[in-house]
């Protein structure tokens, strides 16, 4: 039995009727369960990362897909069910509610016990070790964004609470952070835009105990990729689809057993459900500069043929749009939190390091540079809550997550340069991890999909 099943009603582990009432009830009763468990003892921390999926530091792959396992396919296009718009406070406040701020706490505790130690034995290998993936998936967050009544733990639209735990997991590293978020992303797409069939079909296997590898595909190599106007193509045929197209930036590719892929439908951008074991699908390696750790891939689309029913959301491009915001937000979400660790170590760093008998902190430069690391940090984290405030509450995000995908691209970059720049030499080696975070950090103003809040 799953941490998560233990805790809902009827477990050995039952619910206070308060935790069955709060939004995010479930989560904050599975992560104080995590932190009362051995589970941290158990994941074995100092181990080298497992090279289990494949490495792709040199050599690279390209394999068909693994057939992966069979969904049983539930008919019927009713709507499906949609988590409630978060009521809003009537004031201005980003304050972090109770329940918000346990879940952070103890995730943040994951983050620093679990991810951070395994972090760069992951970026060598180009792979999340096991253990790491079933620590995060025993806190639930396959399922952070499924609605209750879906099998998941959340009543309301977690925005909010998804933004604080994508933060609060990049400060362990942001590589196995994506990891550990990418099959969330397509159970939180399920929940926002899937039919009661579709979510009949595939929620379940996400809030059960064996949690599919699965892949939001919204990003193509291609020179001025534009998400909204992918050159993905699906084609009409017949009572299905046929898909055509090369996406990157696929997480865990090679292991993944449902992927939602963007398409252009008739010239206007869709959503679309394909599994593992369709004929014409093919995976590539696609080592990466920074989020090693995520195993980065090709998905290659041949003649894919989708049914009827893969299409996920609309034909108006209204779930597209939406899909994209709400990814973008999750990418300010792990920059904030690969910037604070950043700060961080940087801040211990300069206090502790001595040149010409006094600490290189005492010196202005210095100085000036780590207050301002803080003060766009801030900044980032401010546009970011806001932007995940409006999306909880189901108002318009536009402008919202534009302005914050905007700064935390380029203050982000920024911030992972300076802290290479204030180790000095010690910023070019691998026995200190913020060469790692500032390759890390460069992804944001490029990478689409992958996460979603």
């Amino acid at each position: 039995m799953s941490l998560l099943s233990s805790l809902r009603p009827g477990g050995r582990h039952g619910l206070s009727s308060r935790e069955s009432r709060d939004p995010i009830g479930y989560a904050v009763a599975a992560v104080n369960r995590l932190a009362q468990s051995d589970l941290i003892d158990r994941v074995g921390l100092r181990r080298q990362a497992e090279r289990a999926v494949y490495v792709t530091t040199r050599d690279g792959f390209r394999v068909a897909t693994a057939a992966g396992r069979t969904f049983a396919r539930a008919g019927g296009r009713s709507p499906g069910a949609r988590p409630a718009a978060a009521a809003s406070r009537g004031v201005f406040d980003l304050t972090p509610t109770e329940d918000e701020q346990m879940l952070v706490d103890v995730v943040t505790e994951l983050a620093d016990e679990v991810l951070r130690p395994a972090a760069a034995a992951a970026d060598d290998a180009c792979a999340a070790p096991p253990e790491v993936l079933a620590a995060t998936r025993e806190v639930g967050l396959p399922v952070l964004g499924v609605p209750e009544s879906l099998g998941g733990i959340m009543e309301e639209r977690s925005a909010m609470a998804g933004t604080l735990v994508a933060e609060a997991l990049a400060r362990g590293d942001m590589g196995l952070a994506v990891a550990s978020l990418a099959p969330g992303a397509v159970a939180t797409a399920l929940g926002l835009w899937g039919t009661d069939a579709q979510q009949q079909t595939y929620l379940p296997a996400f809030a059960g105990d064996d949690v599919p590898a699965a892949a939001l595909c919204l990003a193509e190599p291609r020179v001025l990729f534009d998400a909204s106007a992918p050159a993905t193509t699906a084609t009409r045929d017949g009572d299905g689809f046929v898909l055509d197209g090369v996406k990157s930036g696929v997480v865990r590719g090679a292991e993944a057993e449902l992927f939602v892929v963007s398409a252009a439908l008739d010239g206007t951008p869709a959503l679309f459900l394909v599994e593992s074991g369709a004929a014409g699908l093919e995976v590539e390696a696609d080592p990466s500069m920074g989020l090693r750790a995520a195993s980065l891939s090709r998905l290659h689309l041949d003649g894919v043929r989708v049914p009827g029913d893969a299409l996920l959301g609309d034909t108006d491009g209204r779930a597209h749009t939406e899909c994209v915001r709400l990814s973008r937000l999750a990418w300010c979400a792990l920059a904030v939190g690969t910037a604070q660790a950043v700060l961080d170590y940087v801040k211990d760093y300069v206090n502790e390091r001595e040149a010409f008998g006094e600490p290189i902190s005492h010196r202005q430069s210095v100085a000036f540079m780590v207050a301002d690391i803080a003060i766009e940090l801030q900044a980032m984290r401010l546009l970011t809550w806001k932007a995940a405030s409006r999306a909880a509450r189901g108002d318009d995000v536009a402008r919202a997550v534009g302005l914050a995908r905007q700064l935390c691209a380029e203050k982000g970059m920024r911030i992972g340069l300076d802290g290479v720049q204030l180790l000095g030499g010690h910023g070019f080696v691998k026995e200190h991890p913020v060469e790692r975070w500032y390759r890390d950090l460069r992804a944001i103003g490029v990478m689409e999909g992958a996460v979603l809040v």
